[in-house]
C-alpha cells in the first residue's frame, strides 16, 4: 500500500493523483500502484509541489516494512537511525 499526503500543494496535483489513488481525506491519497507508476508519480509531485509539501510512504524491504520520501519547502526529513526511519526538522 502507498500513502501520499499533500499540504498546500497546487490544485492540479490533487486531481492528477486521483487517476491512480483514492483521496480518503483532503490531501491524503491511498492506493497500490506499481513501483514504476509510483516512481513516475513521485517525479511529477517533486517537480510541481512548489511552496507546498509532499510526503510519500511506500513498501520497502527493511525492518519497518516501509520507506518515506519528502519534497517541498519547510518539511520534515526522513533520517535513518540505526535502521529505524525517524523524522527530523532543521532548526531555524
Amino acid at each position: 500500500m502507498t500513502v501520499i499526503v499533500l499540504i498546500a500543494a497546487p490544485e492540479g496535483l490533487r486531481g492528477h493523483l486521483t487517476r491512480w489513488m483514492v483521496e480518503v481525506n483532503a490531501g491524503v491519497f491511498v492506493g497500490n500502484p506499481s513501483k514504476r507508476i509510483r516512481d513516475r508519480i513521485w517525479e511529477l509531485l517533486a517537480s510541481r509541489v512548489g511552496d507546498g509539501q509532499a510526503v510519500l510512504v511506500e513498501p520497502a524491504a527493511n525492518e519497518q516494512g516501509w520507506a518515506i520520501r519528502t519534497a517541498g519547502k519547510d518539511r520534515w526529513y526522513p533520517v535513518d537511525f540505526d535502521g529505524l526511519i525517524l523524522s527530523a526538522r532543521l532548526r531555524r
